[in-house]
């Protein structure tokens, strides 16, 4: 089956097109971000690029995106000054999501230590919980 790439509509209010793009992240282009005064949401607008097989959101574009999420948010916490590397990330899914809706993610820090940032998030589509996830961050 070929997928052809689909127009995406306006972001949520409060986001814009995110800045830090990757070569993974590029297909599933646009991804928004906003910036809040202790964290990094990302969202984007699900799209049949985005899902599986059985049509309903892909758990790796999900972990991805968390692991983004989390990431951005400890960088952001910590003032952008110090690099960051995933130590462990866990990923629970809790419902299936299919094209059309908003997918969010929203993280909270739980600490910030000299050499580790805990934090986790919540992934929901048009508001409803969806998937959490929790990581480690290592500082470099």
């Amino acid at each position: 089956m070929t997928r052809t790439r689909t127009e995406s509509k306006p972001p949520k209010k409060g986001f814009s097109l995110r800045g830090n793009a990757s070569p993974l992240t590029d297909p599933w282009e646009p991804i928004y971000s906003r910036e809040e005064p202790d964290r990094i949401d990302i969202g984007l607008w699900l799209r049949e690029e985005h899902c599986n097989g059985r049509g309903f959101a892909h758990g790796g574009l999900i972990s991805a995106l968390a692991d983004s999420c989390m990431g951005h948010s400890c960088f952001h916490a910590m003032g952008g000054k110090r690099n960051l590397v995933t130590v462990s990330l866990s990923v629970d899914f809790l419902g299936v999501t299919h094209p059309g809706v908003w997918l969010e993610i929203k993280s909270e820090i739980v600490k910030t230590g000299r050499s580790l940032c805990f934090v986790q998030c919540k992934v929901t589509a048009d508001d409803i919980l969806c998937a959490r996830a929790n990581a480690t961050f290592k500082i470099i």
